[in-house]
């Protein structure tokens, strides 16, 4: 039955698409761009990229780097080249949603730059929508994908938990999700043997597991700043400072890397209002039930709040602060926002995501690098990407300002490379169109509301 699912449900998801994402035979050359490679803090100028299938295969200052005979040619004259951005806590539908929304939320990814997702609600059909992307079937990120999640209701013994590693090692996936609920034995039995076997761990922190434990345990990252604020007694109180730097020190000893989630942790726990939320241009792009679910579930948040508003903010600039003291340290910091998830729309929610990570202290360089090199190091055992240079996945996009001089400047696309596939921007926008005409929601689109 499970294999009867999955079939059905990948040649709906592939019939939805047009098949414009069929992988292009031939090399793509960008000319006389500037490059931006994310290997260190520099721009190359008027330089040639070439792309053969999905690898960048040859590239350097214009004159010297010949273009092949017969090569696709993107003008990149005054134009700049960056890698793709990655999704580092983002979901893949399952088999249960409409096949529509599965291949409308894939796209959005891409529509926005995001190049890279790790999916981090596993269920049946993902590692054959992964495998379809791969081979260039659809138009879809790269996805490494978590299994089910390990939480207190589906894993209830260290026995339970021992033999759902394997399991998931054994079918494939790429991690393991770690949610609430687990015991301290059951956690540690998942982690004995995921270290045993060699599959990672990632995702929240068990209440009762801590996390200075789970540091100690080897999981490799924390989303949501889970826990942190917790542990720090920082929830509605001014954080300790002395307690925050051990805590920081700790972090950087294990090895593990973050992923902050900041905009969504404010729509659920923050000083937000409905409207700030409600009126973004990016909802236009999700169907309807799904935003009226997202603004009731607010709604009833705002009109039974759980703490005041100055201590919610607290809680907030509690986040903000630890952020950037892990970021200070050193630790690994990792883009990701939990899309689709409570007004955070795929691939729009990221942009919104870099933003607040600009407004904790971060510079614009390391939050780019947040979502490229230090992805492509983070998971540098499954591929080589996150940087523009010879040998790299070709998962690029190209945007028509310096990404390094204004954020925002990721936004002004001219088209996106993913796997070595070139979407310009028109075909973006023509796509974007129809999602929001099939939701019901489609206006005029402003330049301000560009992906």
């Amino acid at each position: 039955m499970k294999t009867a699912i999955t079939t059905c449900l990948l040649t709906a998801v592939l019939v939805a698409f047009d098949g414009s994402a069929a992988q292009q035979s031939v090399p793509v050359a960008f000319t006389n761009v500037s490059v931006v490679p994310m290997g260190s803090h520099t721009v190359l100028r008027d330089y040639n990229v070439i792309v053969t299938d999905d690898r960048i295969t040859a590239m350097g200052p214009a004159p010297s780097a010949p273009v092949p005979e017969g090569a696709v040619l993107i003008d990149g004259r005054g134009k700049y080249l960056m890698p793709g951005l990655a999704e580092m806590h983002g979901h893949v539908p399952p088999p249960m949603v409409p096949n529509d929304f599965t291949a409308d939320v894939l796209f959005l990814y891409v529509a926005n730059g995001v190049t890279t997702v790790r999916g981090m609600q596993g269920a049946p059909g993902q590692l054959e929508l992964r495998a379809a992307a791969k081979r260039g079937d659809l138009i879809a990120p790269n996805m490494y994908l978590a299994g089910p999640a390990f939480n207190g209701n589906s894993v209830r013994t260290p026995e339970d938990a021992a033999s759902k590693v394997r399991q998931q090692k054994a079918e494939g996936w790429d991690l393991l999700k770690v949610m609430g609920g687990l015991s301290v034995e059951t956690y540690d039995a998942m982690a004995m043997t995921a270290r045993g076997i060699g599959i990672p761990f990632g995702g929240h922190v068990p209440s009762a597991v801590g996390v200075t434990h789970a540091l100690e345990m080897g999981q490799h990252t924390i989303d949501h700043l889970d826990g942190y604020a917790e542990q720090l007694n920082g929830v509605t109180q001014p954080l300790d400072g002395t307690a925050l730097q051990a805590l920081v020190a700790r972090t950087k000893k294990a090895g593990a890397s973050i992923v902050p989630t900041l905009v969504v942790w404010e729509t659920l726990r923050g000083p937000v209002t409905l409207h700030s939320r409600t009126t973004l241009p990016e909802m236009r792009y999700m169907p309807r039930a799904t935003v009226e679910q997202w603004t009731k579930s607010l709604e009833n948040r705002l009109n039974s709040p759980q703490f005041t508003a100055l201590e919610s903010k607290q809680y907030i600039d509690n986040r903000m602060r630890i952020l950037w003291e892990l970021h200070a340290a050193g630790v690994g910091v990792l883009l990701g926002s939990d899309a689709p998830q409570q007004f955070n729309v795929p691939g729009f929610s990221i942009h919104r995501e870099m933003q607040r990570m600009a407004d904790a202290g971060l510079t614009t360089y390391d939050i780019i690098k947040s979502g490229t090199a230090n992805v492509g190091y983070h998971l540098k055992a499954l591929d080589d990407f996150g940087t523009v240079a010879i040998g790299k996945r070709a998962d690029l996009i190209l945007v028509d300002a310096n990404p390094l001089q204004d954020l925002s400047n990721i936004r002004r696309q001219s088209g996106v490379m993913v796997r070595g596939r070139w979407l310009p921007q028109s075909e973006i926008q023509r796509r974007l169109e129809q999602i929001a005409n099939r939701n019901g929601t489609a206006t005029a689109l402003r330049d301000n509301d560009r992906p």
